[in-house]
């Protein structure tokens, strides 16, 4: 599974948490929705960490809060 996959996945774990929809999270970071659409789709083969850090301001958790997930442990990530 690529990194892109599992980011989107956690995302959309928070967003759910949180009962927040993708278009309010785009509001609040101040984020294009099509670009955040792009990333939830994993059509980009990754995503940077200025975009991860706005991301999980706008869940209302810390980087390390985001990473702490069984998925982003599995030595098949793919990472390319």
């Amino acid at each position: 599974m690529r990194v892109s996959e599992i980011v989107a996945r956690r995302i959309r774990t928070l967003l759910d948490e949180r009962l927040m929809t993708q278009y309010r999270l785009a509001q609040n970071i101040a984020m294009h929705h099509n670009t955040l659409t792009s990333i939830m789709q994993a059509k980009n083969k990754s995503v940077n960490l200025k975009t991860i850090i706005l991301i999980t301001r706008g869940l209302g958790v810390t980087v390390e809060e985001f990473f702490r997930d069984p998925q982003f442990e599995n030595s098949d990530l793919d990472v390319d």
